[in-house]
């Protein structure tokens, strides 16, 4: 028996179940295939063009940073100048997500840019967002060799770009989305919700930006 079997063993005994009951076996079944949506706030629920603002607004409250640009040529530039105002290493790191390496990264002859999941000792990560939540002003980034989990959390800084026309008003539609993209048993192993840089005040209720990640995100709107 597994350490995994055992464990879960001992909550059905704690629970009185067994594995086998066809009771909760369908109801999960059918939790999983119908997938009901909640109540849904009316926050978001806007046109496109006023989607987006709320987006940015919220981003903002929650201590991220917002760029809007009109053109995805002009993220290396960005990202450059966003480096400049931080005083930061012209330096970043990125996954394989064609969406990033067709970009034109050569117009910053100064920015050194690799590729690949970060071991920690990175400043700069760059990652594309599947989305963004207008309601909370959250983008959301889904795990594989495109875009490494690894640089949502180990860099100290984080950038992520965000298609305007991806902005949803709320977590449900989401969902919806990635579901239909990937389809049933394969979605990826993780969909991480990042609302703003990591940050805690569980010590005097001092707030402390870069916790547990990334003292600071910067998003690129592009659209």
């Amino acid at each position: 028996m597994s350490n995994r079997d055992a464990i879960l063993g001992r909550i059905r005994r704690s629970l009185g179940v067994s594995g086998s009951d066809a009771t909760r076996l369908a109801a999960v079944r059918h939790r999983l295939a119908e997938t009901p949506v909640n109540v849904v706030p009316a926050r978001g629920q806007l046109p496109s063009a006023e989607r987006v603002e709320l987006f940015v607004r919220k981003a903002g409250e929650i201590f991220a940073s917002v760029s809007r640009l009109g053109s995805r040529d002009d993220i290396p530039t960005a990202v450059a100048n966003d480096l400049r105002e931080r005083n930061l290493p012209q330096a970043v790191r990125r996954g394989d997500d064609p969406r990033l390496a067709t970009l034109p990264w050569d117009r910053e002859a100064q920015l050194a840019v690799t590729i690949g999941p970060s071991d920690g000792r990175d400043l700069v990560g760059i990652s594309h967002a599947d989305a963004g939540v207008a309601e909370t002003g959250t983008v959301v980034l889904t795990s594989g060799p495109d875009n490494p989990t690894t640089l949502n959390f180990l860099p100290d800084h984080h950038i992520v770009v965000v298609d305007a026309s991806t902005v949803a008003g709320d977590y449900e539609t989401v969902w919806a989305d990635l579901r239909r993209r990937f389809g049933a048993g394969a979605m990826p192993r993780t969909v991480n919700l990042v609302t703003g840089p990591s940050r805690s005040a569980d010590i005097e209720e001092t707030l402390l930006l870069g916790a547990h990640g990334p003292r600071s995100l910067h998003i690129l709107v592009v659209g």
